[in-house]
């Protein structure tokens, strides 16, 4: 039986679901079934929230295929007032916005996984990271993209735990949670000589075998950080 709190995560899943469906043919009726999304992209364009947030590619760096159709990728872009060359793009919007409405298969599961369950929620301490009525209705008075940009740079101000120099550029890494028990929080950052910028923040099970992957291969932009 589905829990009255259970209901609301239910219903934007079922939102999401459909939108990126419909997204494979329409990307402006795919977003017009998130109008509170639409609605937060464009606040967060006004309030300049985009610029804490580096570039990323929308290829998949473990798949090597793109993570969302081209159309979409340009749709939002430009819904958000940015100008973006496929398939290289910004980061908050492709990694918070984009994602949801993403198909691709990778062997983490779907992208959009993140902004739906609990885990990575819990581990900032904050159950309602994405807010559900961001999906459907007015954009909250707080956009999703607002609070997830809070979130990382928390944890990123709290609890680094590697950095790297890869030429020029400066990235930091950070993970933590706030949770007594489930997944950890994982934010990246990366400073290309004019300030620190957000890549993106993800859901990860242990610590220890992502920071010993990390150190088992040179330093490099990571988790599709653009070149």
């Amino acid at each position: 039986m589905t829990t009255p709190d259970e209901q609301p995560v239910k219903s934007s899943t079922a939102r999401v679901d459909a939108a990126a469906r419909r997204a494979l043919d329409d990307p402006a009726a795919a977003l017009a079934l998130l109008p509170g999304v639409a609605a937060s992209l464009r606040r967060d364009a006004a309030n300049g929230l985009f610029d804490a947030w580096d570039l990323s590619t929308a290829i998949d760096e473990n798949t090597g295929e793109s993570v969302l159709p081209e159309a979409v990728f340009q749709h939002l872009h430009a819904a958000a007032g940015l100008e973006a060359t496929w398939p290289t793009g910004n980061a908050g919007l492709l990694h918070v916005y984009g994602y949801l409405f993403s198909l691709a298969e990778t062997p983490y599961g779907l992208k959009r996984e993140r902004w739906l369950d609990a885990g990575l929620a819990t581990a900032y301490g904050e159950p309602t990271l994405f807010h559900a009525e961001a999906l459907g209705g007015d954009a909250p008075s707080v956009t999703p993209l607002a609070r997830i940009t809070a979130a990382a740079r928390g944890l990123l101000a709290e609890h680094t735990v590697r950095e790297e120099r890869i030429g020029p550029v400066r990235a930091r890494i950070a993970i933590g949670r706030r949770a007594a028990s489930g997944p950890f929080a994982l934010a990246y950052a990366i400073d290309r000589g004019t300030g620190e910028r957000l890549v993106t923040t993800f859901p990860i099970a242990s610590p220890a075998d992502t920071l010993a992957a990390i150190d088992a291969e040179p330093p490099r932009l990571r988790w599709n950080a653009a070149e």
